[in-house]
């Protein structure tokens, strides 16, 4: 056709944006587009998923990584409800995303037509809400026009998802726009009036603590971030799941918190005197509940610094809040001046000490020593290689004891979920592998993998590896755990009855590799690094190691004691 519909200006679109991938499951309802890709095949790739579900979590990979907003596209009804999943992850996690649905044609809509719903109510933009904005696109022409603020709000402020709604007959019609330029994110430089009072409540404090992480940050910023601890001599704490924001090897590093959190760590936040939260929205996970920094008002001088305004004193009044992007705070503390001594420099050993102790594992039973497993892929893994995960215990021993780099060496290197999905960590690594060509490792339970297991599909059809850490205990170990706390010995719903995990992998055209001792897992990951396909290893683990410093069997004694007294 020498005649340009909408579906192929909204292709045009993205590339104006710099899109080279997007994902999604095919929808009759958005054929246009489908074409637009096959147009411009050398230039963009739609990468053809197998779960709305996975699709979207890829997309908030590719924010994660990229910074800019990943892209899926799905059909209306059923695909756009599979895929709100991802867009509550990106929402929650602060990560640019813009999530296409296509839609029933103009003529049948408001008759409940099939699959017809209402996106905005469902998506809901609010602070309760899984979306920063959601907007029906009626005028093909004014196609360049939201897919730009589509872009603009996804990355500007905190980022975040957008939703656009695209009608089927809007689509197929002709239009002669053309694609808008591409859209930069705008920095929201620190007010230097509040850099001095900021100066001023270092300079009176005793025992300051920075606590880094949430959306927006560049190598750019991490670097300078770096500059400012270092000029400083600050003890640096990573937010929940944002452990790649601050070197993990640095000797000013002191931990993440979040769930988990060491008791040195947890104990280093009670007895500061100065939280400086850069970049954090300080979520329930990283608060420990709203307990630990306790809401509305900390014990600590809060100094919050943040992109959104709406955000900064939402939950937790500050001393000092300060509005700016990250890549703009972090270069603008940097240019602070120390004082020549500083009264602190011990307690930021200690905080570093009570790091490092917290990496000295505990004996647990079984023949799978976790911690020994991640001194193999600490031994091994690529510096820039990307760990992902879903939501489980198993994730905690990554979090404790893998150190990243990360984004001071260059590169993002944990892509985790702080809304706490399941099912997040195969297709986030699927993802960065095809976007980055970079190793992608992701750890999983055995509950957790079969969540978005089908995505290996997705990988072997578009090239993708990835290597995935299986940790088979039976059972959806977290849920058990609180189940064995608040009610001993009544055990329901949390059994599982797995499949064979290596034969499900090599069925979908991964290599399947069951493992039961520790000695064995070395061997196996050097041959999974070196194969061109894509691995998945299970371990059997011992259900009662349940968490990185405990049995299943202490909980129950414990709860069951708790109710005799």
């Amino acid at each position: 056709m020498n005649t340009k519909i909408a579906g192929h200006l909204l292709v045009e679109c993205l590339l104006a944006q710099g899109v080279t991938h997007a994902f999604g499951v095919p929808g009759e309802s958005y054929l246009a587009v489908l074409d637009g890709f096959h147009l411009h095949r050398d230039a963009i790739r739609f990468v053809t998923c197998r779960q709305e579900g996975g699709a979207a979590f890829m997309a908030e990979a590719q924010g994660k990584l990229t910074g800019r907003p990943g892209i899926c596209f799905v059909t209306r009804g059923p695909g756009a409800t599979n895929a709100s999943i991802g867009v509550h992850t990106a929402f929650q996690d602060s990560t640019p995303m813009v999530l296409f649905v296509g839609d029933v044609a103009s003529d049948t809509r408001d008759r409940e037509a099939f699959q017809e719903m209402d996106y905005t109510h469902f998506f809901g933009p609010s602070t309760k809400g899984m979306a920063k904005r959601v907007e029906r696109v009626d005028d093909p022409e004014r196609l360049p026009e939201y897919i730009a603020r589509a872009f603009a709000t996804a990355m500007n402020g905190r980022p975040g998802p957008v939703v656009l709604v695209l009608p089927e007959d809007m689509l197929t019609r002709p239009v002669k726009a053309e694609a808008l330029g591409r859209v930069e994110p705008v920095q929201a430089w620190s007010d230097p009036g509040a850099l001095r009072d900021l100066r001023n409540l270092l300079l009176a404090a005793q025992k300051p603590l920075v606590i880094c992480g949430g959306g927006g940050w560049t190598v750019q910023a991490a670097q300078a971030l770096q500059r400012f601890a270092e000029n400083w001599q600050l003890p640096v704490a990573n937010a929940f799941r944002f452990q790649d924001t601050f070197d993990n090897h640095h000797p000013q590093y002191s931990g993440d918190v979040g769930i988990g959190i060491s008791p040195a760590l947890a104990q280093c936040v009670r007895e500061s005197d100065l939280i400086l939260a850069i970049g954090p929205r300080l979520g329930e996970m990283t608060t420990g509940g709203y307990a630990l920094l306790q809401a509305p008002k900390t014990v600590q001088k809060l100094v919050h610094i943040h992109g959104s305004a709406e955000e900064l004193n939402r939950v937790y009044q500050a001393d000092l809040a300060i509005l700016s992007t990250m890549n703009a705070a972090a270069r603008s503390l940097e240019v602070l001046t120390a004082p020549p001594t500083l009264p602190w420099v011990e307690w930021t050993r200690q905080a570093h000490q009570g790091y490092l102790d917290n990496l000295k594992p505990q004996t647990l039973p079984g023949d799978v020593d976790m911690p020994e497993i991640v001194a193999v892929l600490q031994k091994h893994l690529p510096a820039d290689a990307v760990l992902t995960n879903g939501a489980g215990n198993f994730a905690s021993w990554m979090h404790r004891f893998f150190k990243h780099h990360g984004l001071i060496k260059g590169h993002k290197t944990q892509l985790a979920p702080t809304v706490g999905a399941m099912g997040y960590g195969v297709p986030a690594g699927i993802a960065a592998n095809v976007l980055t060509g970079r190793m992608a490792f992701t750890i999983a339970g055995d509950g957790d993998f079969l969540m978005n297991g089908q995505e290996l599909a997705t990988a072997v059809q578009h090239g993708g590896k990835s290597i995935i850490l299986v940790l088979n205990n039976g059972m959806y170990g977290t849920i058990r755990m609180h189940q064995e706390r608040e009610y001993p010995t009544h055990v329901t719903g949390s059994q599982l009855k797995n499949p064979d995990f290596t034969a499900l992998a090599q069925a979908y055209g991964y290599v399947g590799v069951r493992i039961h001792k520790t000695h064995q897992f070395e061997d196996v990951l050097l041959a999974a690094m070196a194969r061109p396909e894509g691995t998945l290893i299970e371990v059997m683990l011992d259900p009662e190691v349940i968490t990185t410093r405990g049995t299943l069997h202490a909980i129950t004694q414990a709860a069951l004691a708790k109710q005799k007294a």
